[in-house]
């Protein structure tokens, strides 16, 4: 039987598959999710020449920042670089390189510009997911390639672990299925411009296309760049009816697609919380 989505005010899924519960107008956060710093990792390759290491889930503006400090240029070079770069897009992205900016480890040599590194990452992503298996998955999904990227940015946010990554999407797709918004936390905070996993009931009323509390369907553009596994998980979803996900602790998210037994795990995930803030108080 197919489920209604729960009222906003009762429940909500948020950035890596952690819920919080809102009641009586308040919200009992979770754990926060540590946001990797901005890092260039100078290594050297076997031919001696720098790298530029893109992680997988940066977004383009980390990927710029990046750019600007691995070639010692003004901030914000790389991004008015975009114009001139003449990236080979998909016409969907209206000139935004974000999901294409395929992470990877590129060489740097006294040659590189910001034009040569974001050419480089987009054709890099235009071959990885121009390949058979990843078009013909997409099909499979009733998507084209770039409405893929977009589910694998939010598949690649949201799973705890690459463990879950098949059923995240799973999870994404069974709600587009039903006609159910996606009310995931890293849209929003994705269209706010920010990294915390966080999401106050009153950011959930934010007026922004990134608004998957608000607004039905995929988000306008992927909402960062996903690596390989993300993207086999968004074309080939592990089977399953779950449209809740939590992370009761680490190594422990529970998929459902009941709303009582969601609501269940939720408050075994705020009991945990509860009890990790009294040890902490304690041993403080």
């Amino acid at each position: 039987m197919q489920m209604n989505t729960p009222p906003r005010s009762a429940i909500r899924l948020t950035r890596r598959g952690r819920l919080v519960l809102i009641a009586t107008g308040a919200v009992v956060a979770g754990t926060a999710v540590a946001v990797p710093l901005l890092s260039l990792e100078n290594a050297k390759t076997e031919a001696g020449r720098a790298t530029l290491v893109i992680p997988e889930g940066w977004r383009a503006s980390q990927v710029f920042d990046a750019v600007d400090k691995a070639l010692a240029l003004p901030a914000g070079t790389t991004r008015n670089a975009l114009p001139k770069a003449a990236l080979k897009l998909p016409d969907d992205a209206d000139g935004n390189p974000e999901g294409y900016l395929f992470p990877a480890t590129y060489p740097l040599d006294e040659k590189a510009t910001p034009q040569t590194l974001l050419t480089y990452m987009v054709d890099t992503a235009n071959k990885r997911f121009g390949r058979a298996p990843l078009a013909a998955g997409a099909q499979r999904t009733a998507m084209n390639v770039y409405q893929t990227v977009t589910v694998a940015s939010i598949v690649q946010a949201e799973a705890a672990d690459k463990a879950d990554m098949g059923k995240v999407a799973r999870v994404v797709f069974n709600r587009l299925e039903r006609g159910m918004p996606l009310q995931m936390d890293s849209t929003v905070n994705y269209g706010l411009n920010r990294f915390t996993p966080r999401t106050t009931e009153r950011d959930t009323r934010v007026e922004s296309p990134y608004n998957s509390y608000q607004r039905m369907g995929l988000p306008p553009t992927p909402i960062d760049n996903p690596g390989e596994e993300a993207m086999r998980a968004a074309v080939s979803p592990t089977p399953g009816d779950w449209l809740y996900f939590v992370t009761v602790k680490p190594g422990d998210t529970r998929f459902t697609a009941g709303y009582a037994e969601h609501l269940r795990n939720v408050a075994e995930f705020n009991r945990s919380g509860e009890t990790a803030k009294s040890r902490a108080a304690a041993a403080g």
